[in-house]
């Protein structure tokens, strides 16, 4: 099928080349003019503009926004009054469900479509595929579904429900995420403060061999101890991007007990306010340096 990547970050950029290694067609734009030729070389078309973009798909077009939410309001009024009825409009990255239910009634009133992507995968998407949680109307998700099964590992995709449905599903996704990587790093912190000079990649791998807390970010954890065993280059701290907050504000609003969740996103906020350095918290730095490809700042 044909489809445009507006975006091309990280996540942006791997998923156009996923897209076009499952031989899909492939607009892509960004406003950084090297990124576009770079992907452009790599088989994709180029724009030099949302309009652009638009322009170079046939009906339904179908236009994928990977860009961070904070400018996802702005490409919103961009882009809507280029797109007309029968067109899907997807953001794939990680907005506040209430603000998709607010976009997709909008965007509604000019006949087009409007799908919430949870997207989880990170850097090593390309290689192992991209876990896609979509809310939104079921006949544009039966419509981009093409690309959705290219993105996605067996079983990597599921049609969540009405708008919103996807990136609430994305945002408990995360704060589970957080609840993990705390339980990770006072384990290790623990390990790191025993006295018996335990080898952390050794131990991380072989708690990935059969044992009952064995998951992939325990595998991350491997790599990072490897390039740096006592991780000495990086400091702990963490930032959050908003699906932890998201996730403890609805745990009040319904009532529903989430001490551990809530707990892990305010020892990110001590990583900062404190410039701790505990080892606990420089582990859950790495994690995210591993599979998000997020910056840590350097000792």
């Amino acid at each position: 099928m044909d489809i445009a990547m507006i975006g091309l970050g990280r996540m942006g950029f791997n998923m156009s080349v996923r897209l076009m290694q499952g031989g899909h067609r492939v607009v892509a734009y960004d406003v950084n003019p090297d990124t576009v030729k770079e992907i452009a070389a790599k088989g994709a078309v180029g724009a030099s503009s949302l309009e652009d973009a638009v322009s170079k798909l046939p009906s339904p077009k179908v236009v994928w926004m990977m860009i961070p939410n904070q400018f996802v309001e702005g490409t919103l009024d961009k882009l809507a009054p280029l797109l007309g009825k029968g067109d899907v409009l997807i953001d794939g990255g990680n907005s506040k469900f209430t603000l998709d239910q607010a976009r997709s009634a909008r965007v509604a009133e000019r006949g087009i479509s409007y799908l919430d992507a949870g997207t989880s995968g990170g850097v090593w998407g390309l290689t192992v595929g991209y876990c896609l949680m979509v809310g939104g109307d079921p006949e544009a998700f039966k419509i981009a579904e093409p690309a959705l099964k290219t993105l996605a590992p067996p079983n990597g995709y599921l049609y969540c429900g009405k708008s919103g449905a996807g990136h609430y599903t994305k945002m408990v996704h995360n704060g589970i995420e957080y609840g993990m990587m705390q339980a990770y790093a006072e384990g290790f912190h623990l390990l790191e403060k025993s006295g018996f000079d335990l080898d952390l990649a050794k131990v991380a791998d072989l708690w990935g061999q059969g044992s009952v807390i064995r998951s992939w970010l325990l595998e991350l954890m491997v790599d990072a101890f490897k390039k740096d065993p006592h991780l000495e280059k990086i400091t702990g701290w963490s930032d959050d991007t908003g699906e932890g907050r998201w996730t403890v504000e609805q745990a009040i609003e319904k009532a529903v007990p989430m001490p551990v969740i809530t707990e892990a996103l305010f020892a990110r906020f001590r990583s900062r306010e404190n410039q701790d350095n505990a080892f606990g918290n420089k582990v859950i730095a790495a994690l995210r340096n591993e599979f998000g490809g997020h910056a840590v700042k350097k000792s």
